[in-house]
C-alpha cells in the first residue's frame, strides 16, 4: 500500500512539476539538467532491476557452486524472455513518444493498447517454449546430473512467470514514453523489495515457508515481478497516464505494426544478442573447465551491475529523442546524443576503476573458491579495458532505436555481439587459452566503437 500511495502522490505533483497530461517539457528543458531528469531515475530502476539476479545468485552460492552453475546455465535464457519484452517495449516506447510529439494522442493510444496485448500473447508463447526446451538446452552445455536437476527446477518456476515480465515491462515503457520515470522506478523497488524479503525465506525456509532452495530463487523472483506488474496497473487505474490502454483503442493498423515491429524485432535482437553470446562463449570455455563457464556467468551478473548506469541513461534518453524527431527537433537530437556519450563516458570510466580496485570483492560475491576467484579477477581485468569505448557502441544503439531505426541499432549490436567477438574469442582461446576470450571482449569493443559511429552519422 505504500507504494501505492508514494505513486499517486508523484502523480498528483505531475512527477517534479511536469504536467502529467502534457509532454512539452521534452523540447522546452534544457538539453543537460532534462537529459539527467529523466536518467536518474531510470538509473535507479536500472540498479534495482540488475539486483533480481545478483540477490538471487547471492543467496544461491550460499547452497553450492553446483547451484551457481545452474543459474549460470539459466541465464541466457532468462534474458532471452526479459530481452524479448524489452525490445518489444522499446518499439512501444518510440512509438508512442513519436506519436505525443507529433500531436497524434488517437494514435498513442492505439500504440499503447495493441502493445499491451501483442505483449500477453508474447508472454504465453515464452512460457510454453522455453520450458519445454530447456532439458535439450541444458544438457548441451552439461552432463552434471545434479547442475542440470538444479536448472530444470528453476527454469520451470522462474519462467511461469514470463506473461509478468512481458506486460510489467510494456507498461514501464509506456510510463517512460510519457515522461513518467519516477513511476518505473517505484514499481521497480515495490518488485525488488519483495523479491529480496522472500528469498532467504523461500530458499532457506524461514517462518512459514519450507525449504525450497533453487526454487525458492525463482518464486522469489517471480512473485517480485508481479508485484511490479501490480504497482503499475494500480497507477493506471487511479487515471493519471497521458495515454489510454483498453480494447476501444487496439488499432491493427498495418503501419503501426510495421512502427511496433521495425523498431521492436531489432531491438529484441540487440537485447537478445548478449545471451547468443554467452552460449556460444560457454561452448568455448566448457573445453577448458567448468569453472571457467561460471566466471562467464558472474561476470554477466556484475557486468549488468557495472553498466546499469550507463544503460539507465540511455533508457532516459529514449524518449526524449523520440518525441524531439517526432516534433522535428533534430538539432536538438544531436545535442541529446552529444550529452549522453560524455555522461556515458564517464559513468563507464568509473566501472573501470572498480574492476581494477575492487575485483576480489566482486567476484567474491559469488564464489568462496580461490581458484575460481582468481580465474574471475583476470577475466574482469582483460574485460574492463573495453569499458570506456564501449559507451558510443551503447549510446548509438539507444539513440537510433528512439530514432525509430531499428535496423541501424542493429547492425551495431550484431557487430558488437556476434560479427567480432565470437571469432576473436575462438581464435585468442586457441593461442592464449581462456584469457584469449577475456582479451577478445575489450578488442570487439574498440573495433565497434568506430563502427557504430560511422552508422550514426549516416543514418541522422
Amino acid at each position: 500500500m505504500r507504494c501505492f500511495y508514494v505513486l499517486q502522490k508523484a502523480a498528483k505533483a505531475g512527477e517534479g512539476g511536469d504536467t502529467v497530461m502534457t509532454q512539452t517539457f521534452m523540447k522546452e528543458k534544457k538539453i543537460l539538467p532534462l537529459v539527467l531528469s529523466m536518467s536518474l531515475p531510470m538509473v535507479i530502476s536500472m540498479a534495482v532491476n540488475s539486483l533480481y539476479n545478483i540477490v538471487d545468485s547471492y543467496f544461491v552460492a550460499k547452497l553450492s557452486e553446483e547451484a551457481m552453475t545452474a543459474l549460470a546455465l539459466v541465464y541466457p535464457v532468462q534474458n532471452l524472455i526479459t530481452s524479448i519484452a524489452v525490445g518489444f517495449g522499446i518499439g512501444i516506447n518510440a512509438c508512442v513518444a513519436f506519436y505525443l510529439g507529433a500531436d497524434d494522442k488517437l494514435k498513442a493510444d492505439n500504440a499503447a493498447s495493441s502493445g499491451v496485448f501483442l505483449s500477453i500473447i508474447h508472454g504465453i508463447l515464452l512460457m510454453i517454449f522455453c520450458i519445454g526446451g530447456m532439458p535439450l538446452f541444458v544438457r548441451m552445455f552439461s552432463s552434471d546430473e545434479v547442475v542440470i536437476s538444479m536448472a530444470l527446477a528453476y527454469s520451470r518456476r522462474a519462467f511461469a512467470f514470463a506473461i509478468m515480465v512481458t506486460v510489467g515491462i510494456a507498461f514501464e515503457k509506456i510510463f517512460q514514453a510519457t515522461g513518467r520515470m519516477k513511476v518505473s522506478m517505484i514499481s521497480m523497488i515495490c518488485g525488488f523489495v519483495t523479491n529480496i524479503v522472500l528469498d532467504p525465506l523461500m530458499i532457506f525456509g524461514i517462518g512459514p515457508f519450507p525449504r525450497m532452495e533453487i526454487s525458492g530463487a525463482a518464486y522469489a523472483t517471480g512473485i517480485g515481478q508481479t508485484v511490479t506488474l501490480l504497482v503499475y496497473l494500480g497507477v493506471y487505474a487511479g487515471g493519471s497516464l497521458s495515454v489510454q490502454v483498453s480494447r476501444k483503442k487496439l488499432a491493427w493498423d498495418r503501419k503501426l505494426m510495421i512502427r511496433l515491429y521495425g523498431v521492436g524485432i531489432p531491438a529484441t535482437l540487440n537485447m537478445a544478442l548478449p545471451s547468443v553470446l554467452i552460449s556460444a562463449l560457454n561452448g568455448i570455455l566448457a573445453g577448458f573447465s567448468q569453472s571457467y563457464v561460471l566466471v562467464l556467468g558472474v561476470y554477466y551478473k556484475l557486468q549488468t551491475f557495472i553498466y546499469l548506469t550507463a544503460n539507465g541513461i540511455i533508457q532516459g534518453i529514449r524518449p526524449l529523442v523520440g518525441y524531439n524527431y517526432g516534433a522535428g527537433e533534430l538539432e536538438r537530437v544531436h545535442k541529446i546524443f552529444s550529452v549522453t556519450l560524455k555522461l556515458t563516458a564517464g559513468v563507464m570510466a568509473a566501472g573501470m576503476l572498480f574492476s581494477w580496485i575492487l575485483p576480489h570483492t566482486l567476484i567474491g560475491l559469488f564464489t568462496t573458491q580461490e581458484s575460481t576467484v582468481s580465474i574471475g579477477v583476470t577475466a574482469l581485468h582483460y574485460i574492463s579495458f573495453g569499458f570506456i569505448v564501449s559507451a558510443v557502441s551503447i549510446t548509438v544503439s539507444g539513440v537510433l532505436e528512439g530514432l525509430g531505426k531499428g535496423s541501424q541499432s542493429l547492425l551495431v549490436s550484431f557487430a558488437r555481439y556476434l560479427i567480432i567477438i565470437v571469432p576473436a574469442a575462438f581464435l585468442l582461446s586457441r593461442i592464449f587459452g581462456a584469457k584469449g576470450v577475456w582479451m577478445a571482449f575489450a578488442i570487439a569493443e574498440f573495433i565497434t566503437a568506430g563502427f557504430a559511429y560511422a552508422v550514426y552519422r549516416k543514418a541522422v
